[in-house]
C-alpha cells in the first residue's frame, strides 16, 4: 500500500463534499442525461436561479461539471460522467 498522500485524500474529500447536497446530486443526475442550461435546472430542482448557480459553481470548482456561455445563457455538462456510477454504489449501500 502507498504511503498516506494527504493532498490526494483532501482532493477526494473535496469531490465528495461537492456531491454532498441533495440538490447537487439531482443536478448531476439531470446532467447525466445531457447538457442543461441554468434555467432548465432551476425549473427542474425548484430553487431560485441564484441558489442553482451557487450549487453549479461548487460542482464546477470540484471538477465535476463544465460550463459554456452562449449569449446570455450558461449551459452545463458533466466533465466526468463516471461520477454517476458512484450513485449505483451508494444505492447498493442504501439497499442493505
Amino acid at each position: 500500500m502507498q504511503p498516506f498522500d494527504k493532498l490526494l485524500y483532501a482532493r477526494r474529500a473535496a469531490v465528495l463534499k461537492a456531491l454532498g447536497h441533495p440538490a447537487r446530486l439531482f443536478m448531476v443526475d439531470a446532467l447525466a442525461q445531457g447538457e442543461r442550461c441554468v434555467n432548465e435546472l432551476t425549473q427542474m430542482v425548484g430553487l431560485d436561479v441564484s441558489t442553482v448557480s451557487k450549487h453549479l459553481l461548487v460542482l464546477k470548482e470540484a471538477g465535476i461539471v463544465r460550463d459554456e456561455r452562449r449569449g446570455k445563457q450558461v449551459f452545463y455538462t458533466l466533465r466526468v460522467p463516471c461520477v454517476v456510477n458512484f450513485f449505483s454504489c451508494v444505492e447498493s449501500v442504501l439497499g442493505r
